[in-house]
């Protein structure tokens, strides 16, 4: 931003990009430069227990740089985007209030974009009725009445998931307004430095293929057992990329080695989903470093 407004806003670097780009490793060291703090913009870090399969940092990978919203709710919570925007917003008061740079990081779009460019959501009670009806739908079927209703929604909100859909169907029947109509935006409320990763895209997907393999390696079998032994099939696990395509290898859907190959394909997918999201926002600076020589 370069406007007057601007210098009575927090400073917020945000670090967006595609699943394997590098956006941690990016982070941390930013962090580290620039004395900032890290939220993480990912709709599945917030669970807790979802670790392997969802690329959680680790203690050691963090370095000692503080990360905020990650590991806050159990897997059966129904975590919304609206939730987030309001506790990760306060996260960004608190880190600018303790001098350091709040830096947002992450994957999810939405999340992103409701927090830094202040997108007002319609406030709908759920409709209980409607939502275990919908949840008989397959994920096709539910794309398609989806489609019906709104043919927009699915690209232009990167709607991945079962339970994305069945909100984004609720809402439309609710407001009887497509997603776009009843979702505003209003003015940034901080003055946000945005900053994309990015490889070429072979160079991305050798890059997911090799994480796949080593997500394997360190046990994402025995973590999807592990998971559904605790909590049961439920949407976050079993609709949640790796842990959908290990549980259908456990139930005997296909073998392990087909497992991993719709999981590879299912990962690339969704890589491109993020970026045809991220390349919509044209202040995106794409594998830049701030500069934080006065800093």
């Amino acid at each position: 931003m370069n406007s007057s407004l601007s210098k009575h806003k927090i400073k917020v670097i945000a670090v967006v990009g595609a699943t394997a780009s590098g956006k941690t490793a990016y982070s941390i060291e930013l962090a580290r430069q620039i004395n900032g703090e890290i939220i993480s913009a990912d709709s599945r870090l917030v669970y807790k227990d979802l670790n392997i399969g969802t690329a959680k940092p680790t203690k050691e990978e963090m370095q000692g740089i503080p990360h905020y919203m990650i590991d806050i709710v159990e897997p059966d919570f129904d975590y919304s985007a609206a939730l987030y925007q309001r506790e990760a917003k306060q996260k960004i008061y608190e880190i600018n209030s303790r001098g350091k740079v709040p830096i947002v990081v992450g994957g999810t779009g939405l999340y992103v974009d409701i927090l830094l460019k202040n997108f007002s959501l319609p406030r709908i009670e759920p409709n209980y009725e409607l939502r275990e009806e919908l949840s008989k739908y397959s994920l096709e079927e539910l794309k398609n009445e989806l489609n019906k209703l709104d043919s927009e929604a699915i690209d232009k909100f990167n709607i991945l998931d079962k339970k994305k859909l069945i909100r984004s169907i609720e809402i439309i029947k609710h407001t009887n307004k497509k997603l776009s109509e009843s979702r505003t935006i209003g003015d940034p409320e901080f003055d946000v430095e945005w900053i994309g990763r990015n490889f070429e895209r072979e160079e991305l997907y050798d890059r997911i293929n090799k994480r796949v393999d080593t997500m394997l390696e360190n046990g994402l079998i025995d973590e999807t057992k592990y998971l559904l032994k605790k909590y049961g099939k439920i949407p976050n696990i079993i609709d949640t990329i790796g842990y959908r395509e290990i549980n259908a290898y456990l139930e005997g859907q296909y073998p392990l080695e087909e497992a991993v190959r719709l999981l590879k394909r299912n990962t690339r997918h969704y890589a491109k989903r993020q970026m045809t999201w991220f390349r919509r926002n044209p202040d995106i600076k794409w594998n830049i470093y701030p500069d934080t020589k006065k800093k």
